[in-house]
């Protein structure tokens, strides 16, 4: 069963992850040769001061 973690800034739609979850386990089945039923995606969402670039956070830098 292949296990995927992403890491993600907030501010995604819940569309935008739910399309996302779709292609990960797409890519993850066709590479290694595995049943989309059996991939796993977690999303790790974390607010944007937690998400330091560069020495600052990007809630600081805007993004």
């Amino acid at each position: 069963m292949p296990i995927v973690t992403v890491n993600i800034m907030e501010g995604r739609s819940d569309e935008q992850k739910e399309r996302m979850i779709d292609e990960v386990s797409e890519a993850l089945s066709r590479t290694l040769d595995a049943p989309k039923e059996s991939v796993r995606v977690m999303i790790n969402e974390m607010p944007k001061q937690h998400f330091g670039i560069g020495g600052s956070s990007a809630k600081k830098l805007g993004r």
